[in-house]
């Protein structure tokens, strides 16, 4: 059976790169929790903007969507669910809701994991919500061909209940030894949760959600205000990578955490550079919407949609953005790339 030891992450060998992301996400914590004492109403409309974008996107991850004036009519309570997908949706937003309004009385306990999973399923009438999973699984992966193999084989449901304990017990002697940075320990956890792959159903968004459970009691809190789901979903081939190439040999205790660690804090690390950006965008409101605007596209390092921007910029209408982008594609300040629902914005050459 898997043994579950994390004491590699107090040997001193991690590599100088993870060392380098975890700085540089601990100087960008610091700034933002001043940012939060003083500004706390502009923290209040990133929480509200995240919300909505972590529901719709880590459903998104696993096939369940429906449109986005939906979503905000779900995420908001402003609509009961009117189909099967959207009563999942739900599900996550009551799950979240718990975790950010309760993450202090939370802990990565299995009486906790089972009943955030139970909430999270109950809304769609799943009748093994808050269990183990009672069958074996096998995790597919369906090539170009439509040929399906195997890509893993998770923990049998005879020994789940065993293995998650010993996740548990492990996780908890860990984060006790003040020579392991908590910021590695926790992608290790997640990693070992997805793998032993407890439930029937579920097991991808309950990971994201453990995830944010665990940074925010160690009070990283950036997926609060930017989605980290939202990132997971942005970059998903590198995410599904890195957890494919960390679960190589994990059930003979042979596997390296360190490429699914490395994503982790690249993820958590572009939601703090991103929170950085919007505060700067939203804290704004005193400059004219039209300077706004023209700010989010000039500032964007990538190309940028007129979505995107309604999203960094929710109290600005669609109307005067797209009035704004047709002025700058005119004056040659900003470039049009692309066409229909593909168009994005980027800086010009001027």
């Amino acid at each position: 059976m898997r043994v579950f030891d994390y004491s590699f992450l107090n040997n001193g060998l991690l590599p100088a790169r993870f060392i380098n992301l975890t700085s540089g996400i601990a100087s960008l914590k610091t700034m933002a929790g001043v940012r939060k004492e003083e500004y706390a109403q502009v923290f209040t409309e990133l929480e509200s903007i995240a919300k909505v974008q972590s529901v719709k996107s880590s459903n998104a991850l696993e096939g369940i969507v429906t449109s986005d004036e939906r979503i905000i009519a779900i995420v908001n309570q402003n609509s009961a669910p009117l189909n099967h997908n959207e009563a999942e949706i739900a599900g996550y937003r009551d799950a979240l809701n718990a975790i950010h309004l309760n993450y202090e009385y939370l802990d990565f306990r299995q009486s906790h994991i089972l009943r955030l999973h139970e909430m999270m399923m109950s809304i769609a009438g799943y009748e093994y919500g808050g269990q183990y999973t009672t069958e074996d699984n096998v995790i597919l992966e369906v090539d170009a061909q439509g040929q399906r193999r195997v890509r893993f084989r998770p923990t049998s449901a005879a020994e789940t209940p065993q293995a998650m304990e010993q996740l548990e017990l492990a996780y908890m002697a860990a984060r006790s030894d003040a020579n392991i940075n908590q910021l590695l320990l926790i992608p290790c956890v997640i990693l070992d949760f997805l793998c032993i792959h407890p439930f029937r159903d579920g097991n991808g968004r309950m990971s994201r959600l453990l995830s944010l459970l665990l940074l925010y009691k160690n009070g990283y809190d950036a997926g609060k205000y930017v989605s980290f789901e939202e990132q997971i979903n942005n970059y998903k081939a590198y995410y599904y990578d890195a957890l494919e190439q960390s679960s190589h040999g994990w059930t003979d205790n042979e596997n390296s955490y360190f490429p699914f660690i490395e994503n982790f804090l690249s993820t958590l690390y572009m939601c703090y550079k991103e929170l950085d950006k919007r505060f700067a965008i939203v804290h704004g409101k005193r400059i004219t919407k039209k300077a706004r605007v023209e700010a989010t596209v000039l500032n964007s390092l990538t190309p940028i949609s007129k979505t995107d921007i309604c999203q960094l910029l929710p109290d600005v209408s669609p109307t005067t953005v797209e009035a704004v982008l047709g002025a700058m594609v005119k004056s040659g300040s900003i470039k049009r790339i692309g066409q229909g629902r593909n168009t994005r914005y980027i800086k010009g050459t001027l």
